[in-house]
Formats: C-alpha cells, structure tokens, sequence
C-alpha cells in the first residue's frame, strides 16, 4: 500500500501540472497522507534546477496551510477522526508523548521537530489537541517547514544533478545525518529548559494518556 503510493507521489514528478501535485501532496502530508513531500519535490528540482527555490517554496506554503487542516483535526475532531488518522499512521504511541513535549515547550519543539524526519501530521494534529495559540503555530511551522523544503530547493539550485548523484552515493551519511538531527532537537530543547528541561524530558518519556 505504502509503496504504491509513493510510486504514484514520483509519478506527479512529470505530470504537466506538476507544481499543483507538489502542494497538494504537501498540503496533505501534513495532515495525514503518510507519503513526504520530498521525493517529489527532489525529482521536480533535478529536472528544472533553475526552478528549485520556487518549488521549495510551493512545498512550503502548501505544507503550512495543510498544517492547519491537520491542527483543525486535532482541535475539532480528535475523538472521531484524529484517533483513528494516529491509529492508522502508527502514531498512537508517539502522540502522548508530542503532546506533552508540546505543553512543556511550546513552538520550539515545533521549530525543531519540524524540520526533522518526524511526521509533522504528529506535530500538527497534537498542537491542535492541546489548543496551542494559532499564530505561535503558524509562524513556528512556516521556520521549521522553511528549513526543510528550502534546504533541498537552494542545494539543487546551486548544484543541480551533482547533489542527486551524492545523496545516491552516500545515502547512509544522510541518513545518519538526520538521525543526528532527530537527537540534536531533544538535546537542544533540553538545553533550552535547563534544569526544568531534563524533569519535563523524563516526565515526557514516560508520558501514556494525554490529557486535553
């Protein structure tokens, strides 16, 4: 199932009206279409490089406003639908655990999980749950989606193909590297509670029921 999506997302690559593919993919991921942007938005860059930092941006926007939809879930609907999106994107488990790093640490956690491998559907759905400030929200999601859709869109506009080339080459670096960054935002969120990071990190951890 998942893989035939994702050949289905590659496929938008070369639809002629493959910008509207691009945010509509964005638009969902973040809400709950369990397929990333990313691919799509890679192959897009490769072929127009030129285009890269426009398509980067489309990805951006689209995924903000899809991070609405995704806070309206959890605002609005989490006993009827946000239950069974978790449910279905195997996320039941982690969302104790988001929301109550959420509570703990506010936009930060959004700024800095946001532009890491963690579903951002996570991110959005749990800080509606937990009825985080709407323009908080939406500023800390425009800089976290930035950082990863504009990272992607400057390195192709600048290199172009080469940067495929060493993705394919050295795709055990980039992984580690977002491992890497997976770790670096718990430690920099630790850091940025001091003392009271570290007591709200073990309270977080152990987290199973969230509360509204």
């Amino acid at each position: 199932m998942l893989r035939r999506l994702y050949d289905w997302t590659i496929a938008k690559a070369a639809h002629p009206h493959a910008e509207l593919w691009l945010a509509l993919v964005a638009f969902v991921e973040a809400s709950f279409f369990p397929v990333p942007p990313h691919p799509l938005l890679g192959l897009m860059c490769l072929a127009e490089p030129k285009k890269a930092v426009r398509f980067a941006a489309i990805a951006t926007i689209a995924s903000v406003l899809g991070g609405v939809l995704g806070y309206a879930i959890g605002h609005f609907l989490y006993d009827s639908i946000g239950t069974q999106l978790l449910a279905a994107l195997h996320l039941t488990q982690s969302f104790p655990k988001a929301a109550c790093y959420l509570r703990e640490y506010g936009v930060e956690i959004i700024v800095i999980k946001g532009a890491t491998p963690i579903p951002f559907k996570l991110l959005t759905i749990t800080a509606g749950f937990i009825s985080m400030p709407l323009v908080p929200f939406l500023l800390a999601s425009l800089v976290s989606r930035s950082i990863s859709f504009m990272v992607v869109g400057v390195l192709f506009r600048l290199f172009g193909a080469p940067i495929k080339r060493f993705i394919d080459k050295y795709l055990g670096l980039v992984t580690v590297g977002f491992v890497v960054l997976v770790i670096g935002g718990f430690v920099a969120a630790s850091m940025l509670g001091g003392g009271n990071g570290k007591q709200a990190n073990a309270k977080c951890e152990h987290a199973v029921i969230a509360q509204p």
